[in-house]
């Protein structure tokens, strides 16, 4: 584990790296079919972190693609470079992303602090505790599990709503509880094109 911290924000000019590793991933991946190979040892602590990431994909404001970890495994610019590629043709909700497409995708990026468990005795104990708009949560019970990032407090801003909906991701019913159930939050650092432009 890298002594850098990993809470810290990045300063802007190592974003705008990381934008670029996930973009030149992509292209990469258009052109050889497979993920840009990175070499670690040619980026800044903080880039080679062992982190987690999220790589989401949209066009014209629309869902393209969306992949990452949420546990911290590798470097954080290598765990970019392999969700870009992967959110880019390896998303099963979508087909591979054309060389036609290319130019329009936008590129955003969450890097997640480290996911923490939140006690709770029943559900409305869990819903008061939920931060809106800055929680990304996990949801396990059992063999099912599911995340949201925080960013999608923004289409579902009430707390019950996210929960319920999250519950669905993970393949269980709606109004589903049990007493194995485990949720964990964390937060996310998000930012895109835009912020790097």
């Amino acid at each position: 584990m890298s002594s850098t911290d990993t809470n810290a924000p990045l300063a802007r000019e190592l974003r705008a790296r990381l934008i670029g590793v996930a973009r030149d991933s992509i292209a990469h991946g258009l052109a050889h079919g497979r993920p840009l190979a990175v070499l670690v040892s040619e980026y800044p602590p903080a880039l080679k972190a062992i982190r987690a990431s999220f790589v989401t994909l949209q066009i014209g404001g629309a869902l393209r693609g969306c992949i990452g970890h949420l546990e911290a495994v590798q470097p954080l610019v290598v765990d970019v470079a392999e969700n870009a590629f992967a959110a880019a043709f390896r998303d099963p909700r979508f087909p591979a992303l054309t060389a036609r497409e290319w130019p329009d995708v936008e590129v955003h990026l969450s890097i997640l602090t480290p996911a923490q468990p939140i006690t709770f005795v029943d559900e409305p104990d869990l819903l008061a505790q939920l931060r809106p708009g800055e929680d990304g949560l996990i949801l396990e019970d059992g063999p099912n599990r599911g995340t949201f990032l925080p960013s999608v407090w923004e289409s579902l801003p009430d707390a019950g709503q996210f929960l319920t909906q999250l519950k669905r991701k993970a393949g269980l019913a709606a109004n589903h509880w049990s007493e194995q159930l485990r949720i964990y939050r964390y937060s996310t650092e998000s930012f895109g094109d835009a912020d790097v432009a």
